[in-house]
Parts: structure tokens; C-alpha cells; sequence
């Protein structure tokens, strides 16, 4: 787990695509540094460690850049 972000839930969800179909993806409720509570969907072939880490660490960095304003 990153500094910049603590990891609240996953939950894992399905969506229907027209190119692909049926998808199944993992949203991520996190919660930054600053305070704020965001969630990020990450897509299955994603779901790893390595790959959604920097996913997870960029989404963070964003909200509270945001807010810093």
C-alpha cells in the first residue's frame, strides 16, 4: 500500500460492453492523505498488484491536487 492512499473496499463488479461483452472490473474505494474518499474502477486484466498500484497512487495524487486548488 502506497503513502498516499489508504485502500477502504473492493468491490468487484460486472458491466456489458458492445466491443467486449460481459466485463468484470474492481472498484477501489480509497481514501488520501488530505482526507478525500474517491473511488476507482480498475479493469480484470488489471487487478494485480504491480498494475494497480500506480493506478490507484496517480487517481490519489489527482484528488488531492484538486483540492489543494
Amino acid at each position: 500500500m502506497a503513502k498516499e492512499y489508504k485502500v477502504l473496499s473492493i468491490d468487484e463488479l460486472t458491466r456489458t460492453s458492445p466491443a467486449k461483452g460481459v466485463e468484470k472490473y474492481y472498484r477501489h474505494t480509497i481514501q488520501t492523505t488530505s482526507g478525500t474518499v474517491l473511488t476507482v474502477d480498475v479493469n480484470e486484466e488489471d487487478f494485480t498488484p504491480e498494475k494497480t498500484a500506480p493506478i490507484l497512487q496517480a487517481a490519489a495524487i489527482n484528488a488531492d491536487t484538486i483540492k489543494k486548488g
